[in-house]
């Protein structure tokens, strides 16, 4: 039980040391808080291997970066298909080329007998309400996962189920 509480502590600590390394290995570039050295590009060989940023860094945070992304472009994914799908098709009608259903709220999605007010593309109303609902199905899943994923990552880190060992001797 002792092993599994200092665990915890220890991968509780991850994001902030990953944020620390990352600053650390930024102010290796200015030394004495100058930016001349690194723009003459006297600096210290190993200060642009950028292990601090990459690898102690932002490798320890890609996971959670990656979910927070996939919840963010999904959402937009999302969004935009429900916004397409109320706002209804551009097409040809008998006053010409315009979004017939615009002004509707998406009240023409449960009456078909007035699609056929567009008269080119054929059934064009049908196939945005199916591609785009399957759009915002798709899309809605994605956000459900990721945000899975980040739950999951998190817990892992905060709560100490990721594995930390310490070799002996290493202290």
């Amino acid at each position: 039980m002792g092993s599994r509480k200092c665990g915890g502590c220890l991968s509780g600590l991850l994001i902030p040391l990953a944020l620390w390394s990352i600053i650390v290995n930024l102010l290796l570039y200015f030394p004495n808080g100058q930016t001349s050295y690194a723009s003459s590009s006297k600096l210290t060989n190993y200060v642009w291997y950028f292990e601090g940023i990459c690898f102690s860094g932002i490798m320890t945070l890609l996971s959670i970066i990656f979910s927070g992304l996939g919840i963010s472009f999904s959402g937009y994914c999302l969004a935009i298909s429900a916004l397409g799908l109320v706002q209804g098709p551009y097409c040809r009608t008998l006053n010409g080329w315009e979004y017939t259903f615009e002004g509707t709220a998406g009240r023409f999605l449960t009456d078909s007998s007035i699609w056929t007010q567009c008269l080119e593309p054929a059934h064009v109303v049908e196939w945005n309400i199916i591609l785009f609902s399957i759009l915002i199905a798709l899309s809605g899943l994605q956000v459900i996962i990721c945000l899975i994923r980040i739950v999951i990552q998190l817990s892992k880190i905060l709560c100490g189920t990721y594995s930390v060992i310490i070799q002996p001797g290493i202290i």
